[in-house]
Order: structure tokens, then sequence, then C-alpha cells
């Protein structure tokens, strides 16, 4: 791997576990937090801010020519998308869960180079799991080797299922329908980005959302892939700004979860 590659997988985790520590902080003293809406059950809370502030700070000190896009953009920095090297950061994904004090919340941290997701690091602070990959490299918990499941059914495991005030809810109700006729069980933990780390570590057999925003998902798509499952193509059609469906499946499950999707991409 060239040395500037690790260079930012290595600062990805870093950053992503510094990150983690700040963020605990602001959990464990959540009463006193002060929570503003940005639109229908979308939160921001200062913990927010603060752990994307200081997520920025510390990568433009490393690599400052590369862009910068955060779900807050607290930095007061405008949108930099660069082709050579862009950082895609949710600084607490799954807000919600971190305001009602539910386990289920974590950093999100991802870099791409040239419409193309090559680093990402999740890390969950509450339970000090760092999952990391980087393009070509594979993919790990801790620094142990991640494997997707092995289920070839439905019911053989969890399916991870998302939801979304951007679309119907009849996009998300359907497919839940689908999965449970079919003999599936399902769960919603609240973080798009952890769901899709636990399909790569084969927690999850899969993981649908109708729609997410690519600094919750970019980290978790290079994890599950390097760990040898399958994700659709989440940046087409402008998919970094506008969002995307997200659908990642063990390989033995690919077709199933896309008939549970409603959603028929190629497996190429």
């Amino acid at each position: 791997m060239q040395s500037e590659y690790l260079q930012r997988l290595e600062l990805a985790r870093q950053v992503a576990r510094s990150s983690g520590a700040l963020a605990l902080d602001y959990f464990e003293k959540r009463d006193e937090l002060t929570i503003s809406n940005k639109g229908l059950q979308d939160r921001v809370t200062k913990a927010d801010q603060e752990v994307e502030r200081h997520i920025f700070r510390k990568i433009t000190e490393v690599f400052p020519n590369d862009g910068f896009l955060g779900e807050e953009m607290a930095s007061g920095e405008p949108v930099n998308l660069v082709d050579e090297g862009t950082w895609v950061v949710d600084p607490i994904d799954g807000t919600d869960c971190f305001i009602y004090g539910i386990p289920c919340w974590c950093i999100s941290i991802a870099w791409m180079q040239r419409g193309e997701v090559k680093i990402g690091a999740i890390y969950d602070p509450l339970h000090d799991e760092m999952y990391s990959a980087a393009l070509g490299h594979g993919a790990e918990l801790n620094g142990k080797q991640l494997q997707i499941s092995d289920a070839t059914e439905l019911s053989d495991g969890i399916t991870g299922m998302g939801y979304s005030t951007r679309v119907a809810p009849i996009a998300s109700i359907e497919p839940l329908q689908r999965l449970l006729e079919a003999g599936g069980m399902f769960n919603r933990c609240g973080s798009g980005a952890l769901s899709l780390a636990w399909v790569a570590a084969g927690r999850f057999i899969g993981y649908y959302e109708p729609h997410i925003n690519s600094w919750d998902c970019l980290a978790g798509i290079v994890l599950v892939r390097e760990a040898g499952g399958w994700v659709n193509d989440f940046l087409a059609e402008n998919g970094l700004i506008q969002g995307n469906p997200i659908i990642a499946a063990a390989p033995g499950l690919v077709e199933k979860i896309q008939m549970v999707s409603g959603y028929k991409f190629s497996q190429s």
C-alpha cells in the first residue's frame, strides 16, 4: 500500500478514536445538551458540531489540500470536493440514539478519490470497536480480519432495515413486509453506518435503507465490499450530494436482499 494511502488509513482510525472520546464525554452529559431541529426527525446537538470541528481540524492539519464534506459542516468552511481526495464525515451517526441514551451511534469517516471510496473507519466508542478498511486490503475490527456472513437464506440471520423521512413511508413498509413474508428477521439500530459495519462483521446478513446520505454510508460501503459483501453503486446519479438508496448483502443473498428492497441491480 502506498505510504500516503496508509497514512490516510491510520489517520482515519486515529481521528475516529479521538472523536469518539470527545463524543463519549458529551454522551455522558447528554442531559445538558441543547438540541436543535434541522428538519423532520433530523436533530443536531453541540456534540455533533464540536466533534465535526475536531475531525476537520485534525484532518486538515495533515492533509490541508484534501476536500471535506461533513454532515454538519460545523467548521464554517464551504463544501470543498477535491477529485484527488475528499473526506466524507458523519461526526455522530445515530444522533437520536445519542440523545436518548441508546447505545447505537458511531463516528464515520471515509476518504474517496476520483469518484471511488477507498478508505473507511467507523468507531463505536461505547463498545470500543474500531471498524476499518482500505480498498484492496480487506476490512478489520480492532485488528482482526472481518468476514461477511455465509448465509444463503433470509431466515439464516438478521437483516438491518433503515427508515428515512425523505421518502414516503411505504418505501420502508413494503420491503419490511416482503422480508417478513420470506421468513426473515429485522433490526433497526438507528445508525446506517453502524448497520453496514455489522454487515461487514457478519452480524447482519444484509441492510436496506430507502434513502441515506453519503456521510452516513461511505465508510460502511468500503467495509462491506472489503469483507466480501455486495453493495449497490451508491454514488451513481450524484449520490454523494443527493443521497440514494443503500442495499448491502452477503454474497449468497444479493438477489434476495434486492427482492426485499424492490430494486434490481447488476451484481458486477
